[in-house]
């Protein structure tokens, strides 16, 4: 799943590569996919991309009245926005292909193929198209006045790289429930575009169970784990930045630093990275980096480390 350093990077490309193009044809192949009709996905031709701006993990493309229509009114911008989820992926392409996009309403592609859900091209004949592989089709694409009126944007929580989110911040968080620390780094409502990945590789920067209790968690290891988040988004970020969209993946995958790297040796240590298994998911992290030795049990219901 594309999380902040990767949303953030896409949509610096589309800022700079697609800002002051008009939409010529925005076109729907997955029906399931478009969580909104009003204003229609048609509403979108013709009028000039205004810009590209994240929400979270949300990227929000902004569309504007063209200049030729009238003076433009301040509430009179639509924004495309849209969620890649765990399948979903932006594709830039300088020749959009201009053949017929067929409305489908299953999921398509039989769970191994990308299936294109949404396409987007400009007048200079460039455009994305928006796909998803896998069975579990959760791509969703929002068509709206303001990003607010789409819930999971509108309860997002602070953003981990504001100059907003302090340590004081981080701990009112880690205060207002007892929960593993993992899960609110995780926690779209209190941190907004952290994920799995980046937790995993966050907890490991601060040297951090990812099953240690938030209340536990002293004044010292508190600034510790706000330190490692702008450390690791940090680097990320600037890792990211001005790659073409195709090479975000592999970039992501090559840059963890436990992370997808079950088996092979800590870079910090040289101990092997271990894994523990949920029903749908998956964490890493070094027993000797981050609980003491301790090797966590490789179930739902291990013993939580304190």
């Amino acid at each position: 799943m594309p999380e902040l350093p990767e949303v953030e990077a896409l949509v610096r490309f589309l800022d700079d590569r697609a800002t002051g193009h008009a939409v010529v044809a925005a076109d729907v192949a997955q029906i399931a996919a478009l969580k909104t009709f009003d204003p229609p996905v048609t509403a979108l031709v013709g009028r000039v991309v205004a810009g590209a701006r994240r929400h979270g993990k949300w990227l929000d493309v902004v569309l504007a009245r063209a200049s030729a229509d009238g003076p433009a009114e301040p509430d009179d911008e639509l924004h495309l926005v849209f969620h890649l989820a765990r399948g979903g992926w932006l594709r830039w392409s300088e020749k959009v292909p201009t053949t017929p996009v067929r409305p489908r309403l299953g999921g398509g592609g039989g769970g191994k193929v990308a299936a294109l859900a949404l396409r987007v091209r400009l007048d200079d004949g460039s455009g994305f198209d928006l796909t998803e592989a896998g069975t579990r089709k959760r791509l969703a694409v929002h068509v709206v006045r303001d990003p607010g009126e789409v819930h999971a944007i509108a309860t997002l929580g602070v953003e981990p790289l504001d100059a907003a989110f302090t340590p004081d911040v981080l701990a009112g968080l880690m205060a207002a429930r007892n929960q593993q620390v993992k899960g609110l780094l995780r926690d779209q409502s209190s941190i907004a575009g952290i994920g799995n990945a980046y937790s995993d590789d966050i907890l490991h920067a601060a040297r951090t169970s990812p099953f240690k209790l938030t209340r536990s968690f002293t004044p010292d290891e508190v600034a510790r784990v706000h330190a490692a988040v702008g450390e690791v988004l940090g680097e990320a970020v600037a890792a990211a930045s001005g790659r073409p969209a195709a090479e975000l993946k592999d970039a992501k995958r090559a840059g963890m630093r436990v992370h997808g790297r079950t088996g092979l040796p800590c870079p910090v240590c040289g101990d092997e990275v271990r894994e523990v298994n949920f029903a749908d998911r998956s964490l890493q992290y070094c027993a000797t980096c981050q609980t003491g030795g301790q090797v966590l049990a490789d179930r739902r219901l291990s013993r939580l480390l304190k």
